[in-house]
Order: structure tokens, then C-alpha cells, then sequence
């Protein structure tokens, strides 16, 4: 995924840590967990996981203690994905490079797969072996991070907005809630698990809200500068929905000018940290840059 070596070992360990999270496809119900399998293993980013092993470095966490955020907000995600992608939502039919959970199984299936991997990532926090005042507060963060006043409630605002123009502060506002309520939760998992204070969280709070934005404007240019075959998924969909994007409101200079905004405060909320934020820079630079 990236060229620093720590994200290379983060991610391999990452995709062995799913695997045994995740129920064996060889047991019943064998579709179903077939399904669960199909929607998290072998493809994606990793991003969120690697926020989370970011933000604990930067705090010097045990990286042991890590695992178990890295695979929640790694289920919580590919549920996401899994339900955005039902004919009742963006109807689409390639993911990550390959068919969509309901195209490769059927619809009930994809729907029972994304709820059973929701509830698997709670399962997954509420038995770590950490204090039980770290485990409820990374059960709050998740819990609302996904929830009504996290990517559900973008979810819905996206839905309402199709077809209609928003303004660019609802845009965000939306994007904030979808995209980088998770991207939030999945630094403050890991800050939390390094005992962060409240001001030490609140600036990385506003580091990963400028990069959960800037995800989602790279992400907007993305769908109309890159191919499918790039993208791993359909290009193009947000103007065939008539979706508000930032390229759409800003023109495609001015959401490159975006990008550019998001990177200065990014940097400028890791500035006191030095070194220690190094592996959260360079996430911020992958955002930025990123081709897929």
C-alpha cells in the first residue's frame, strides 16, 4: 500500500488478524460467513487500521494492544461498504476489484453479512485484554462513530441529497459524518490506547477531520480522472447519480486548491509532535496523493 515499511508490517499482521476474527467459510452457515469473508479479506486500504496503529505509535501504545481497534474499524468499514453498495443504496457491482457482496452471493446474504460484521467488531473490542475503562471508551468512540451521528447519518444525508445541489458546507458536513467520522474514531482508538489527554486528543481530532475530508475530495477527483480498472470500483457513478461532489461545486482546480488547504491544516495540527507523528503525516500525504 505504501512505501514505509512500518505500514507494509502493520498491514500484513492487519490481514492475519482479520482472518482469524472472522468466522472459518467452512462452517455454517458457510454462505454467510463465506459473505463476511468475501466483504473484509485480500484487497482495500487498510487506512483506518493504519490510523489506528499511527495514533498509538505517536503515543507510544503497546502495538499488541492495538490489534483488537485496528480489526474493529476494519469490520465497521467493510460493513459499510458492503451496505453502500445494495441496489437500495449506491447499487453498485464491483468493490475493491472484485464483485460486490451482493452480486457474488445475493442480496439477504450481503445484508446479514454487513450486520454480522458490525456486531463482530463490538464483539472484538468488548473482549480485548485491556483495562475496562479502555474498553468502553473505545466501544463509545466506534459506537458513535458508525451510528446516527457518524456514517449512518451521512449515509441518510447522502441519500437525501441525490438528485439535489448542495452547498458546499452541507457537502461537508455530510462528507464529515460518512467519511470522517470512522477516520476520527480510528486515531482517537489508538491515541486512547497511549492514555492521551484531552488536548492531545482534541488537536488529533482536527487532524483527522481535515483527512477524512481530504479522502473524500481526492476520492471526488478520483471518480473522474481515474478508471474503473484504477479505482477497484465503477468510476464515474457520482455524476451518473447527479451526486453533489467538490469538483462539481469548486471546479476541478478548486477541489485540487481543497486538497491543498486540508494538507496545510493537517500539518499544522501535528506540528507540535515532531517525529512522533511521522506515520501520521505520511498517511495524510497518502490521502492526498493517493491514485486509488
Amino acid at each position: 500500500m505504501a512505501a514505509d515499511p512500518r505500514f507494509v508490517a502493520w498491514a500484513a499482521a492487519l490481514e492475519g488478524h482479520l482472518d482469524r476474527a472472522l468466522p472459518p467459510a467452512d462452517t455454517a452457515p458457510r454462505r454467510l460467513h463465506a459473505a463476511m469473508r468475501h466483504a473484509v479479506l485480500g484487497g482495500g486500504k487498510r487506512m483506518r487500521a493504519l490510523l489506528v496503529y499511527a495514533g498509538g505509535t505517536l503515543l507510544q501504545a503497546d502495538e499488541a494492544t492495538l490489534h483488537a481497534p485496528a480489526i474493529a474499524v476494519e469490520l465497521i468499514h467493510a460493513y459499510s461498504l458492503v451496505h453502500d453498495d445494495l441496489p437500495a443504496m449506491d447499487d453498485d457491482d464491483l468493490r475493491r476489484g472484485k464483485p460486490t457482496v451482493h452480486i457474488a452471493f445475493d442480496e439477504a446474504t450481503a445484508i446479514l453479512a454487513g450486520d454480522a460484521l458490525q456486531t463482530r467488531a463490538f464483539e472484538v473490542l468488548a473482549s480485548a485484554t485491556v483495562a475496562a475503562t479502555l474498553r468502553v471508551d473505545w466501544l463509545g468512540t466506534l459506537a458513535q462513530a458508525s451510528g446516527a451521528a457518524g456514517m449512518c447519518g451521512g449515509q441518510a444525508l447522502d441519500i437525501d441529497a441525490t438528485g439535489s445541489r448542495q452547498t458546499l458546507d452541507d457537502l461537508q458536513r455530510m462528507h464529515a459524518l460518512k467519511t470522517g467520522a470512522l477516520i476520527r474514531a480510528a486515531v482517537r482508538m489508538g491515541a486512547l490506547a497511549g492514555a492521551a489527554d484531552a488536548a492531545t486528543l482534541a488537536r488529533l481530532d482536527d487532524f483527522a477531520t481535515a483527512l477524512g475530508l481530504a479522502f473524500q475530495v481526492r476520492d471526488d477527483i478520483l471518480d473522474i480522472e481515474a478508471s474503473s480498472e484504477q479505482l477497484g470500483k465503477t468510476a464515474g457513478k457520482d455524476v451518473a447519480q447527479a451526486k453533489s461532489t467538490y469538483p462539481a461545486l469548486l471546479g476541478m482546480d478548486g477541489a485540487k486548491a481543497k486538497l491543498a488547504e486540508l494538507d496545510a491544516l493537517m500539518r499544522e495540527a501535528l506540528a507540535p509532535y515532531g517525529g512522533g507523528a511521522d506515520a501520521l503525516r505520511a498517511l495524510g500525504e497518502l490521502a492526498i496523493h493517493r491514485a486509488h
